[in-house]
């Protein structure tokens, strides 16, 4: 049978299949599927916990001001019900709460695979033709946005994917990071015959390349195939013991060859494991939040500031955006909302809190174009799921200066003192520049005396609040409640 053919009939099938998976959701009243993403530390896993339990405890204590539901009295309760797909791990929340929350509290551990969690909120309706109680189920699906970038490979082929990879490689913040890679790259002959000692090595030295740039001293966000750096259990399979190779345009790839080997290693991927995830969790998402580290590229300076921009832009393309109606609902779900999100906020004054907004909206601005042109609705954001500092102000010098007060993490050095986990610090974190062009140039944060007022700190989670009978209470946020509003609102209407 024609290749063509068979590719044809093969996406019908992975369609067929999108869209029976669509209609048991729809029947079995999942309600909203909201999916929770973002590239390595953007504090995934903080968003979700927090998530939770400010729901679970809203009428705690919890300041929600602007989620209306919990604002106007509405939101009777929410609970956890048990995880509905027995094929995915269930998120921690209870472990990732207790490292959050104990005495030797710490950040949890990112995100390395596929989880959900179900949450179900009970609420009244505002009076009128639909007033009364009411219930919506929440499935939260929290997954690594390394492997986001993967669904760009669907529609390339491994000579694009060659040749789009090599030239992002040859960039001047790339070079030095790839120089091993690269070096090794040139004595491969893709015309020379398979070996799979040869196709290990190369997978090895171009996995330390990503690895590399992903490091928090670049900052850089890393390209696809992003199981390279999450493998899980596929590690050391062939389906992720391939690299690029310098491919000769037109020429067709001969059987036996190290590129046919690549090429078939490269298709395996896509076929084994970027489609099964884009089958059967990533389409049936209806709302999506985006988190961005964006604190980190500009501490890291313009380039990869830039490498962020492309790869936000290469995020919007695997969205299947618009607007839902009732049929797409059924038989082929949209996402209709998307949130971008500067995390951190709190490692920022509240001043420039608006300030990382409009750069995240310029780093965003191609993206957020795409999807507004085919009806979905689009925001950005600044903030911190769980606030770890407090504002002062501060006397140094003669003036008053913003502080924000805080623990530093165990080893985090500041004006040459190192900070041993348990003491509190006032950090005068500077100002972010009031034109988010300037995060472009290299003049991302104003300047004191030639070098950057700025200084990028990891704190400790927050001590603590706790209810009378010992349980943890809602945590301290900023800007969670716009989150919550646009990403839940219209459907707690």
């Amino acid at each position: 049978m024609d290749l063509r053919l068979v590719s044809i009939l093969s996406d019908l099938a992975f369609e067929a299949r999108i869209a029976a998976k669509s209609l048991v959701d729809y029947v079995s009243g999942t309600g909203l599927r909201l999916g929770v993403t973002g590239l390595s530390r953007a504090g995934k896993t903080v968003f979700i916990t927090s998530l939770v339990h400010t729901l679970i405890n809203a009428r705690h204590g919890a300041r929600l001001p602007v989620f209306r539901v919990h604002a106007e009295g509405r939101l009777k309760r929410a609970f956890l019900e048990p995880q509905p797909d027995d094929a995915v791990p269930r998120f921690a929340y209870e472990d990732h709460l207790k490292a959050l929350t104990q005495e030797d509290r710490h950040w949890p551990d990112s995100t390395r695979r596929i989880s959900e969690l179900r949450l179900t909120l009970e609420f009244e309706r505002p009076a009128g033709w639909r007033g009364g109680p009411a219930t919506m189920t929440l499935d939260i699906v929290d997954y690594p946005g390394e492997w986001l970038l993967d669904l760009g490979l669907l529609d390339k082929t491994y000579a694009e994917w060659s040749r789009e990879t090599i030239e992002a490689s040859a960039a001047a913040a790339r070079a030095p990071l790839a120089a091993d890679w690269r070096g090794h790259l040139a004595s491969l002959d893709p015309a020379g015959e398979s070996d799979e000692e040869v196709a290990r090595r190369a997978a090895e030295l171009f996995t330390a390349y990503l690895r590399a740039a992903r490091d928090d001293r670049y900052a850089l966000s890393t390209l696809p195939p992003g199981r390279f750096l999450l493998p899980g259990d596929l590690e050391g399979s062939p389906a992720l013991t391939f690299a690029p190779l310098r491919m000769e345009g037109g020429h067709e790839i001969a059987q036996g060859t190290l590129a046919a080997m690549m090429e078939r290693r490269y298709e395996s991927y896509k076929d084994k494991i970027v489609k099964p995830f884009f089958r059967d969790h990533f389409a049936r998402l209806d709302r999506q939040i985006v988190l961005v580290d964006a604190l980190a590229a500009l501490n890291s300076g313009p380039a990869a500031v830039r490498d962020l921009e492309t790869a936000l832009a290469d995020v919007l393309h695997a969205f299947r955006a618009g607007r839902s109606s009732l049929m797409s609902t059924i038989f082929r779900p949209r996402i209709d909302k998307i949130l971008f999100a500067a995390t951190k906020a709190d490692h920022l004054h509240h001043a420039s809190h608006d300030r990382l907004e409009a750069i995240l909206r310029m780093l965003t601005s191609r993206a957020i174009a795409r999807a507004e042109d085919v009806g979905a609705a689009v925001d950005v954001i600044a903030l911190a799921a769980v606030r770890a500092t407090r504002e002062a102000a501060v006397r140094h010098g003669g003036e008053t200066l913003d502080a924000i007060v805080g623990t530093p993490l165990a080893g985090e050095i500041v004006d040459g003192q190192t900070f041993d986990g348990r003491s509190e610090a006032a950090i005068f974190p500077g100002e972010l520049p009031a034109d988010p062009k300037l995060a472009f140039r290299g003049d991302a944060l104003a300047l004191k005396d030639g070098e950057a007022d700025y200084r990028f700190v990891r704190f400790r989670p927050p001590v603590p609040h706790l209810s009378d009978d010992g349980r943890p209470l809602p945590f301290p946020h900023i800007r969670m409640d716009r989150a919550m509003e646009f990403l839940l609102g219209d459907k707690l209407a």
